[in-house]
């Protein structure tokens, strides 16, 4: 597989709140990322330091053309948090960007198992 790697204009990023304090903070039965977001010291009190970690990781690191659908261009991008509590998470981060505007929204994150 050939990986396309590209430039995102990091002036059209979207994190949106709710994705963090609705989704990733939030302990849900399936699927749940809290208690992995939670070992470092993440929790809904501090979801602003998530937040800020996540666009981090888009400044600071390449991201990884994946495919393209109806809405846009899906991406990857790998990364570590360091949170709150001096853990280091290995991550990635799933990104798309839409066709018509070209703003990138954060989709979701997920622990980096490959390393």
């Amino acid at each position: 597989m050939i990986c396309m790697i590209i430039m995102i204009d990091l002036t059209k990023i979207i994190i949106d709140k709710r994705k963090i304090t609705d989704y990733l903070l939030k302990h849900r039965p399936e699927d749940d990322k809290s208690e992995f977001l939670n070992n470092a010291g993440y929790f809904l009190e501090n979801a602003e330091v998530l937040l800020e970690d996540i666009a981090d990781i888009i400044k600071n690191n390449d991201p990884i053309y994946q495919s393209t659908n109806q809405f846009g261009a899906l991406y990857k991008i790998f990364g570590e948090l360091a949170g709150p509590n001096g853990r280091i998470l290995d991550i990635v981060t799933v990104w798309l960007q839409n066709n018509q505007s070209n703003i990138t929204h954060f989709v979701t994150l997920y622990p980096n198992k490959k390393r």
